[in-house]
């Protein structure tokens, strides 16, 4: 079926059962940013494949409602498939509950299935259908019904991370989150985020292409952790590690009818962001419900020494890796047939030339020319195109290693690029350079210094369309809450920044039609100097690969300007250099020169 039979589908099911509206969102049960192929229910009645978005399906309409970074690529994706694209954050552009709020029959019923919709957005969409003295139902999966040869759900096996890589213990961790607990007035925690749990136990999986996490929950009292889990994926040498620490194992969807056995007096800890609303929902009654952000979420963030030196060398690695791949695009481009999909291939067999690479971090977005102005696109044998001289190419990719995840976007010139390429290449990279240089009193949130990167942008009257940064997760989500750059406060991440946080600076530029720049680096926070005015914090650059200068334009650069990129460009050639050969290292010479 194509996208029109797939709604059409859908619609007669919702006359059948008595649905007005019916929800699909992105989520999984766990409310992961990126799912398994199981769960891209979105994508099959839409056809837009973006990690991000809401589809909305009535009798007569059908919405897909996303942010700034797809914009491009659903407009291209929705074409001819009936449903309407909402530019999320647009000016008159309702939001998903303003839109049942308003769309929604008087009396009417909005369905979804209530494993994939968050506690706290089930909550809203309750309240919006409310409004129009309507009703949800959550109890039904209909894209599972005319969903056919639907992926099962994962059954690839986990693996465990020991302490050289985590530095810190399951037990360890186990009594920081009692002791928040604790400090909450909660007997019961319940977590269904699987970061967290990945975090908590130590353990990794492979249910989400390029992402190392394993499809659980869990339930922690004082006394014990229950891990819900496919057991069949732990060997017994993880179950061993486990019961050491006092988790038991059960089986995946066990938890459902586990927690309404809950104590009626207890209390419970829940994150409404990262709880499911079926879930929920199955809470006893008379249970007080403690609203807040898991607490794993910024012991996870906040990296511990052995975390910090793991992914140092991990950055090494992966410096050693993009920049062999800018020698080869630089050495190649207008003289070989090279394009997006295999230079992908290319660059991922770089990096698995280095010890301890497991697989890319992400699905890698290699754009070239007008494509790069696709935030997040994703070549296929449909749209791939060569990669050729006189133009830029935009890539974002990433590597996953037993030290830890890596993030990092390069724009390369080849050939004669317009001026106008070379100013906008050279704003980002002032972007990329004024925040990074940042110094800050301890306490400050990522949306304070998020107009340090823009300014430069602004200044010119440009803007982009995304946050300036993300927290990077240790082998898990490399999109990590709860610290990040923005511009707006979004979600949770209002939480100030600390040492040991990990965030990416990536700043671009995006002109449709003609080209994309996105330059990015992580950024390792550091304590700086402590006066009387309190504890100044820093960051230190933690990505090691040249930023192209042939695409530069020095007088568009300050003299702090300069010296910040030519130390950089030091640091990068005194770091990579050792791990090439004669040729590689001449050529580095080069391209980390001062100016």
């Amino acid at each position: 079926m194509n996208v029109p039979e797939r709604i059409a589908a859908l619609r007669r099911l919702m006359e059948d059962r008595g649905y007005d509206m019916y929800l699909v969102p992105t989520d999984d049960n766990h409310q992961s940013e990126y799912v398994g192929e199981h769960f891209k229910a979105r994508a099959f009645i839409t056809g837009f494949t973006g990690s991000s978005g809401t589809a909305v399906i009535t009798q007569t309409e059908a919405g897909l409602w996303t942010d700034g970074r797809y914009f491009i690529q659903a407009e291209n994706q929705l074409a001819g498939s009936g449903v309407t694209l909402f530019k999320m954050g647009e000016k008159d552009v309702p939001t998903v509950e303003e839109y049942v709020e308003k769309t929604l029959p008087e009396g009417g019923t909005l369905g979804f299935d209530g494993r994939v919709v968050a506690m706290g957005k089930g909550q809203a969409l309750e309240e919006a259908a409310a409004a129009r003295k309507g009703s949800v139902n959550y109890s039904e999966d209909l894209i599972d019904l005319i969903w056919e040869n639907r992926p099962p759900l994962s059954e690839n096996p986990a693996f465990a991370l020991g302490v050289e890589y985590t530095g810190e213990s399951t037990e360890s961790k186990l009594k920081r989150i009692r002791e928040a607990m604790k400090e909450e007035g909660a007997d019961v925690h319940i977590l269904a985020s699987l970061d967290d749990i990945c975090w908590l136990t130590n353990l990794r999986g492979n249910d989400i292409e390029f992402f190392p996490l394993l499809l659980s929950y869990a339930v922690i009292t004082p006394d014990e952790m229950k891990l819900y889990v496919d057991g069949r994926k732990l060997t017994d040498e993880m179950k061993e590690m486990l019961a050491g620490a006092g988790v038991s194992i059960h089986s995946y969807n066990d938890i459902y009818e586990d927690v309404k056995a809950l104590p009626e007096d207890c209390t419970i800890l829940v994150d409404p962001d990262r709880l499911n609303y079926a879930l929920y929902n199955n809470l006893p009654k008379a249970a007080k419900v403690i609203e807040k952000m898991n607490p794993s979420i910024l012991m996870k963030a906040v990296k511990n020494d052995t975390e910090i030196k793991n992914i140092i060398n991990a950055h090494i690695k992966d410096g050693v890796a993009v920049t062999k791949f800018m020698y080869w695009l630089k050495k190649n481009v207008g003289k070989t047939s090279i394009t997006e999909i295999s230079s992908a291939e290319k660059l991922e067999e770089f990096r698995k030339e280095q010890e301890g690479y497991l697989w890319q971090s992400f699905d890698p977005i290699c754009g070239f020319g007008p494509h790069g102005a696709i935030v997040h696109y994703a070549a296929t044998p449909e749209t791939n195109i060569p990669v050729e001289p006189d133009n830029l190419f935009l890539t974002d990719t990433g590597g996953g290693y037993m030290e830890g995840s890596t993030d990092i976007t390069r724009t390369f010139a080849f050939g004669n690029v317009s001026d106008r390429m070379k100013e906008d290449f050279t704003i980002v990279l002032l972007c990329n350079l004024r925040l990074a240089r940042a110094v800050f009193l301890e306490g400050t949130c990522g949306y304070n210094l998020d107009i340090l990167a823009r300014m430069p942008a602004w200044e010119r009257g440009i803007d982009y369309k995304h946050g300036t940064g993300h927290g990077v997760g240790y082998l898990m989500n490399i999109h990590e809450p709860p610290c990040g750059f923005r511009i707006k406060i979004v979600g949770k991440e209002q939480a100030a920044i600390e040492p040991g946080m990990v965030i990416t600076d990536e700043p671009g530029i995006y002109i449709e039609g003609s080209h994309g720049i996105r330059t990015e680096n992580e950024l390792l926070v550091r304590k700086g100097q402590k006066t009387e005015y309190g504890q100044f914090l820093c960051f230190e650059t933690i990505t090691y690969v040249p930023i192209d200068l042939d695409a530069v334009i020095p007088d568009m650069l300050t003299p702090e300007d300069k010296e910040q990129l030519n130390a950089y460009h030091a640091k990068v050639y005194e770091v990579i250099a050792p791990h090439l050969n004669d040729d590689e290292k001449t050529w580095l010479k080069e391209y980390t020169r001062a100016i």
